[in-house]
């Protein structure tokens, strides 16, 4: 399962963000919310859109490549994923937001998602046409 590579490479992904929390939270002292840090509220931010989008992402993924997606395309879409989501963590994460990380973190994801989304349509359609 071709799949499997990019969810643990994203579980990992999300334990470091995870992680990035928690020492904040720590060295800030504050239990829940922000507590009106900055630093804080982007590592929640992080977080919690990595939260937001990777299942979903995953699913599609997964769900492309049990309908017959060949492997070389699944290893594009991961490996857009993978580096959509580090982009979008690192971008975010900075202080002084470099916003182009962002930006392609996002735009990456979104095609992950989208050409995800229409390789299973055609898969779909096509094997229920013959």
């Amino acid at each position: 399962m071709i799949t499997g590579i990019y969810a643990a490479l994203l579980a990992l992904l999300f334990i470091i963000l995870s992680l990035a929390v928690i020492t904040k939270r720590r060295q800030l002292q504050v239990a829940l919310g922000s507590g009106g840090h900055s630093a804080l509220e982007r590592a929640i931010r992080v977080h919690a859109n990595f939260a937001e989008y990777t299942p979903i992402a995953l699913i599609l993924l997964f769900l492309a490549e049990t309908n017959g997606l060949a492997a070389p395309w699944l290893h594009v879409l991961g490996s857009m994923l993978v580096l959509g989501r580090l982009s979008h963590a690192y971008g975010v994460s900075q202080t002084k937001e470099p916003l182009q990380f962002r930006v392609w973190g996002m735009l990456l994801t979104f095609g992950v998602l989208t050409l995800s989304a229409l390789a299973i349509l055609v898969l779909v359609l096509v094997r229920s046409v013959y």
